[in-house]
């Protein structure tokens, strides 16, 4: 019987479990962080601060397997905000069991509720697994990312 995933804000108590999806997730993009960004960025998830980030975890089985942050921000081109979904990672054995859709659709879902039509995110082109899923969830654009 397959596990329940449950899609929930995080909390304070979820620090260490956060921190393994979190490493696991810059490891993927061949990318680290001081511990001093990984303690303000777990503060600020927790905050109220409204420019801050949120995040959301999947659980199954009382275990985190996957995690997303994002955040609401203006856009000059818009009256309404938009929502950029920066991070997502599901643990590879939750893969396939549909915890990214569950996540994305999580974050949909807070996008309504602030009446803001537009989600957005960023992958690497050789990320064909995530892609497969992106791809039926939203659509791709022409944009190519530029940074200084």
């Amino acid at each position: 019987m397959a596990s329940v995933t449950t899609i929930r804000a995080l909390r304070s108590g979820d620090r260490s479990e956060w921190a393994e999806l979190w490493t696991a997730y810059l490891d993927f993009y061949e990318s680290s962080v001081s511990a001093e960004v990984n303690d303000v960025t777990f503060a600020r998830l927790l905050g109220d601060d409204p420019a801050d980030f949120s995040c959301l975890v999947a659980e199954q089985d009382g275990r985190l397997v996957g995690l997303t942050h994002y955040l609401f921000h203006r856009h000059a081109w818009k009256i309404e905000e938009v929502c950029y979904l920066q991070d997502l990672y599901a643990r590879p054995e939750a893969r396939g069991t549909g915890t990214g859709r569950a996540l994305i659709e999580a974050v949909y879902a807070a996008a309504d509720a602030r009446d803001c039509p537009t989600v957005y995110w960023l992958t690497q082109d050789f990320n064909e697994t995530a892609r497969k899923l992106y791809d039926r969830v939203g659509s791709v654009t022409p944009f190519i990312k530029y940074q200084r």
